[in-house]
C-alpha cells in the first residue's frame, strides 16, 4: 500500500526527473486574482503565466496545492461527511506546461506515471476527450493501447475548460479508474455516469486556443499544459479502497477523533467523525496561511467550518473542546510536507480551541432561543423556515441541529422556507464578495506595463537620480502633458522613490523637468507588478511625456520611515521571544510618523510584556550594529532561517534583512523589500504609545523611534516633573504621593458627606434632625432647603429625616451651586395609603420648572432648572398637604 505522502512524494519526484520544477503550493489565499475567495486548483497560482501578462520562470512545473472549496461559486461544504469524495480540503496534483510540451508529451507522461510509477492496471482505465479531439484520440491509441471503446467523446463543456468569457482556453481529456462492477455506476458519458463506479482521477487540460469574443475562437501561439490530480482519490485507488475516508491519512485522522472521545466511528457517528477529521484540515491550514475567524468574507467561511466540526464533537458528547486536541495529529501526518503547519501549530492551536469555548457558549444560547421560539408548538406542529434560519445565521445554530432537537418533540422545520432564506442570504453575500479580491486596479496600468515594462527601482542606495517621462496619467487616461496646478500620475524609466508596498508607505518628494518644471509628489503606488507611479501636483510649468527629468526624494520623511520600518523587524522579533513563536505579522503601517504592527496573538500584552519586548529591542538598537541586506535564492534564504510573510510572493531571488545578535546569532532575519537605516543605532530608541485588538486573535502595537520617541519621552517627563514640583517631593516620590492624595481625598470627600448632612439635617446651631417638624392637619411634616449636598445624597437625608419624624411627611430641596434644584420626598409606611410620594413631589417639581418626577410611593424624587424656587416648591408640597 502506498501512502499518501508517498503518493505525493512520488508523483513530485517523477515529474521532476522529467524536467519540471517543483514549486511549492501557494496560499489558499489568492494573491492574483480577485475573483477567487480561495485557491481551488493547482493552477491559480500560475494563472498570469498562462494569460502571458507575466513570463514564467520555468518551462515546466509541477505541485501538490493545497484547495479548499467551502465557499463562493465552488461549495462542497454541505456534502461533506456524507458522501465517499466530498471534502472541503484537498489536495490537487498538477504538472504544467508554459509553452513547452503539448499533448502527445503530456499524455505519454501522465500514462507513463499511472501504469508504470502508480501501477495501476490498465484495464481498469478508461479515458475521455473532447468529442471532436482527434488528436487526442489518436494518441491515447498510439500512446496507451487503448481500444475505441476506452476512448469516450464527451461533447458537454465537461471537457472543454475555459478561464472565463475570453482568454486562454482548450479541451480536456480525463482520466477515470473502475472500481467494478460490484458498485453501481456507468462509464462517463452514459445514463448511469453518475454512479460511484467510474471515478476520475485526473484532468488533462491542453490549452490550445484562445476565446477573443463568443464565436471568435483563434489558437495560441504557444499551446500550454495544465493538468490535476486529486490525491486523496488517487490514493483511495492506489490503497484499494473506493472511499477518500478510509486511506491512510483520513483513517489516522479518524482514530485521533474517536481517542478523544471515545466514542467509535460507526452507525450514526460515522458522518461525525469524518466532518472533524476533513474540517480539521480545512481550518488548519486556512489559519496557518493568515485566514482568522470573523463574521464575513473568508473568516466568516472559516468560522462555518470551525462551528460545523465542533458541533459534531458536540453531538459525539465531547464534554471540552475537542478540535485543538487533534492538530498534533494533523502535523504529524502532514506537517513534513506543508512546514506552514509546524511554524503555526501554536496559532492554529489556540485559535481552535477560543474559538470552541465561544461556541460552546452559542450553542448553549441556540438551545435556550430554541425553546423560546417553540414553546407554545405541540407535537405535529412546523416551526416557521425564518425562524429556523435566524437561529442558523444569527447565532450559529445550523438547521440539522435544530431538526435534532425538535424531532424528539414530534415537530418539523419548514425546511423550503429555511432554504428560501439561505438563498436570499447567499445571493446577498455573492454581491457582498463581488470584487473584493485583494488585487484591483485600473486598466490603463496594464496596457503601460505592458508597453513600457517595469520601473527600475533605485532607491535602496539613492534619494535622488535622473529619469525620463515615459507617461502621464490623469482620470485613469493617458495624457500628453500637465499644466501648473493640475493633478497627474507620472511614470518613468527608473526612480529613487519607494512605492507603497508590504505595509510601508511611498514616498514623498519632487519631480523637476530641465525646462524648469516642479511637481510635488505626494505619494507612490506600485501598479501592475512593477509600474511605480508617482502621485503628484504640477506646482510650476509644463510637465511633457518625453521629459527628462531628476527626482529627489524627501530625505528627512524617508529617514524617519527607514527608521520605523527597521524598528518593526526589531519589535517583530522581539513579540517572538516575549509571546511565543505563534506570534506572525499580519499587517503593519510604516509610515513617518510612527510604526503600527498587528500580529496573530490571542490575548491583550499586559504591561509587563510590552516592557520586556521594548527592552528587548532597544537592546538590539543600542548595539548599534549593521543592517545587512542581501539578495538570496529564495530556498536557500528560506532555510537560514529568514522570516517570511507567508503569502507574500516572492521571486526566485529574494532580498534578506538582518539585524542585531543575540546569543552568538542574528537577531532578525526576515524577507523584506523597504528601505531600512544602515546601523540600528540610526533608530535612536523605541518605545510604545498603544496596544490594542484589531480582530480576533489580531493585537496590534504603535509606537515611535528617533526623535519622535525622545520628544514623546521628554514631554513625558516634563509632565512628571510639573507634578512633583506642584506637590513638593522628588519625581520619584510622585506616584507614591499622589496615590496617598487620592486616598485622603477620598477619605475627606466621604467626611465632608457625612458633615454636610448632618449640618442639613440639624439647621446649625444644634438642632436635631427632627427639629422644624410641623403639623399640617393631622401629618407631621418637615420641609427643609438644603445647599452644597450632592444630589446622591439627598435620598440618604431624607431616610434620616423619616427616622427622626417618625410617622410623616419630608421634602427636602438640595440647591446646586449652579443654581439648579434636586427634590426628594418621602412618606412613613403608615401613610402610604394616604399619600403618595409620587404626586407630591411632582408638585414641588412644577414649582423648580421641571417636569414631573418619580419614584415609589414611599419615596420619590424630581429636580428643576430654578433652584431660586425652593422655598416654593415646598409650599406647594404643602398646600397639597392642607388641602
Amino acid at each position: 500500500m502506498s501512502s499518501v505522502n508517498d503518493i505525493r512524494s512520488a508523483y513530485l519526484g517523477f515529474y521532476q526527473k522529467n524536467g519540471h520544477e517543483i514549486v511549492a503550493s501557494s496560499p489558499l489565499v489568492p494573491r492574483n486574482d480577485p475573483t477567487l475567495m480561495f485557491t481551488n486548483a493547482g493552477m491559480v497560482q500560475f494563472k498570469d503565466y498562462f494569460t502571458g501578462r507575466s513570463a514564467a520562470p520555468y518551462p515546466r512545473a509541477t505541485t501538490s496545492q493545497k484547495c479548499v472549496r467551502a465557499g463562493g461559486k465552488h461549495n462542497d461544504l454541505d456534502n461533506v461527511g456524507y458522501t465517499a469524495r466530498h471534502h472541503t480540503f484537498f489536495e490537487m496534483l498538477g504538472n504544467f506546461s508554459f509553452g513547452d510540451y503539448f499533448k502527445e508529451r503530456a499524455i505519454e507522461l501522465a500514462w507513463t506515471l499511472v501504469t508504470k510509477e502508480f501501477g495501476l492496471a490498465k484495464d481498469k482505465l478508461c479515458v475521455t476527450v473532447y468529442h471532436d479531439d482527434e488528436e487526442a484520440f489518436g494518441l491515447w491509441k498510439k500512446i496507451a493501447g487503448l481500444s475505441e471503446d476506452k476512448i469516450i467523446r464527451i461533447a458537454t463543456s465537461d471537457n472543454f475548460w475555459q478561464m472565463g468569457d475570453t482568454g486562454p482556453c482548450g479541451p480536456c481529456s480525463e482520466i477515470f479508474f473502475d472500481h467494478g462492477d460490484h458498485i453501481p455506476g456507468g462509464p462517463p458519458g452514459s445514463p448511469n455516469e453518475d454512479g460511484d463506479r467510474f471515478i476520475e482521477i485526473w484532468n488533462l487540460v491542453f490549452m490550445q486556443f484562445e476565446q477573443i469574443a463568443p464565436g471568435n475562437r483563434v489558437p495560441l501561439p504557444r499551446p500550454s499544459i495544465d493538468t490535476g490530480m486529486g490525491l486523496e482519490r488517487v490514493a483511495a485507488v492506489m490503497q484499494g479502497v473506493h472511499d477518500n475516508y478510509d486511506i491512510d491519512l483520513f483513517k489516522a485522522l479518524i482514530r485521533a477523533s474517536v481517542e478523544a472521545t471515545g466514542v467509535p466511528a460507526e452507525g450514526a457517528n460515522r458522518a461525525s467523525h469524518r466532518i472533524i477529521a476533513d474540517h480539521l484540515r480545512a481550518t488548519s491550514f486556512l489559519i496557518a496561511d493568515g485566514v482568522l475567524p470573523s463574521n464575513e468574507g473568508r473568516g466568516y467561511v472559516l468560522r462555518r467550518i470551525m462551528r460545523r466540526a465542533m458541533r459534531h464533537a458536540h453531538l459525539l458528547g465531547a464534554a471540552d473542546p475537542l478540535m485543538w486536541r487533534l492538530v498534533p495529529a494533523l502535523i504529524r501526518e502532514m506537517g513534513q510536507a506543508y512546514p506552514e503547519l509546524l511554524r503555526a501549530e501554536a496559532l492554529i492551536t489556540e485559535t481552535l480551541r477560543l474559538e470552541e469555548i465561544r461556541f460552546r457558549r452559542t450553542l448553549a444560547r441556540g438551545l435556550t432561543l430554541l425553546d423560546d421560539a417553540t414553546g407554545s408548538l405541540t407535537s405535529g406542529a412546523t416551526l416557521d423556515g425564518e425562524t429556523a434560519f435566524k437561529l442558523y445565521d444569527t447565532y450559529g445554530f445550523p438547521l440539522d441541529l435544530t431538526q435534532d432537537a425538535l424531532r424528539a418533540r414530534g415537530i418539523a422545520v419548514d425546511t423550503d422556507a429555511f432554504q428560501t432564506a439561505m438563498q436570499r442570504q447567499k445571493a446577498e453575500a455573492r454581491a457582498n464578495w463581488s470584487g473584493s479580491g485583494d488585487t484591483a486596479t485600473e486598466t490603463v496600468w496594464f496596457s503601460l506595463r505592458d508597453k513600457l515594462g517595469a520601473t527600475e527601482f533605485l532607491g535602496y542606495s539613492a534619494e535622488a537620480a535622473e529619469g525620463q517621462v515615459l507617461a502621464l496619467v490623469r482620470d485613469g487616461a493617458e495624457i500628453a502633458e500637465a499644466q501648473a496646478g493640475e493633478p497627474v500620475s507620472i511614470v518613468v524609466n527608473q526612480t529613487p522613490f519607494y512605492a507603497e508596498s508590504g505595509g510601508q508607505v511611498g514616498d514623498a518628494g519632487r519631480i523637476e523637468t530641465e525646462g524648469g518644471a516642479v511637481i510635488r509628489v505626494e505619494d507612490t503606488q506600485k501598479r501592475a507588478d512593477g509600474l511605480f507611479v508617482h502621485v503628484g501636483t504640477v506646482e510650476s510649468g509644463a510637465i511633457r511625456t518625453g521629459d527628462a527629468v531628476r527626482l529627489i526624494v524627501d530625505h528627512d520623511r524617508r529617514g524617519t520611515i527607514r527608521s520605523n520600518h527597521s524598528a518593526t523587524h526589531l519589535l517583530h522579533a522581539a513579540l517572538r521571544r516575549v509571546l511565543g513563536d505563534h506570534v506572525a505579522q499580519k499587517g503593519s503601517l510604516v509610515a513617518p510618523e510612527r510604526l503600527r504592527f498587528d500580529f496573530s496573538h490571542p490575548k491583550p500584552i499586559d504591561e509587563a510584556e510590552l516592557a520586556a519586548v521594548e527592552e528587548i529591542a532597544n537592546a538590539i538598537v543600542l548595539q548599534d550594529a549593521p543592517v545587512v541586506t542581501r539578495l538570496m535564492d529564495r530556498d536557500e534564504a528560506m532555510h537560514s532561517g529568514a522570516m517570511a510573510l507567508f503569502g507574500e510572493k516572492y521571486g526566485d531571488e529574494v532580498r534578506v534583512v538582518t539585524m542585531g545578535e543575540e546569543n552568538g546569532k542574528s537577531y532578525s532575519v526576515e524577507l523584506c523589500g523597504g528601505t531600512h537605516v544602515g546601523r540600528t543605532g540610526e533608530i535612536g530608541l523605541v518605545t510604545f504609545v498603544g496596544e490594542s485588538a484589531v480582530a480576533a486573535g489580531v493585537r496590534r502595537v504603535e509606537a515611535l523611534t528617533g526623535k519622535a520617541a525622545r520628544e514623546h519621552l521628554e514631554l513625558q517627563d516634563k509632565r512628571l516633573k510639573a507634578v512633583a514640583a506642584a506637590l513638593k517631593v522628588r519625581p520619584d516620590e510622585a506616584a507614591d504621593r499622589v496615590q496617598s492624595l487620592v486616598e485622603d481625598k477620598r477619605r475627606l470627600e466621604r467626611e465632608l458627606a457625612e458633615a454636610k448632612k448632618k449640618l442639613a439635617l440639624g439647621g446649625g446651631g444644634g438642632q436635631a434632625a427632627g427639629d422644624g417638624v410641623r403639623e399640617i392637619g393631622s401629618v407631621r411634616y418637615l420641609g427643609r432647603v438644603v445647599s452644597g449636598i450632592s444630589p446622591k445624597d439627598l435620598k440618604g437625608l431624607v431616610d434620616d429625616a423619616k427616622k427622626a419624624v417618625g410617622s410623616g411627611i419630608v421634602a427636602i430641596v438640595g440647591v446646586s451651586d449652579d443654581g439648579k434644584a434636586g427634590l426628594v420626598v418621602g412618606v412613613s409606611d403608615d401613610l402610604v395609603g394616604q399619600y403618595s410620594a409620587i404626586d407630591l413631589v411632582r408638585a414641588g417639581s412644577d414649582a423648580l420648572g421641571g417636569k414631573g418626577g418619580g419614584g415609589r410611593p414611599d419615596m420619590a424624587q424630581a429636580g428643576g432648572p430654578d433652584g431660586g424656587k425652593a422655598d416654593d416648591a415646598l409650599a406647594a408640597i404643602e398646600a397639597v398637604l392642607a388641602s
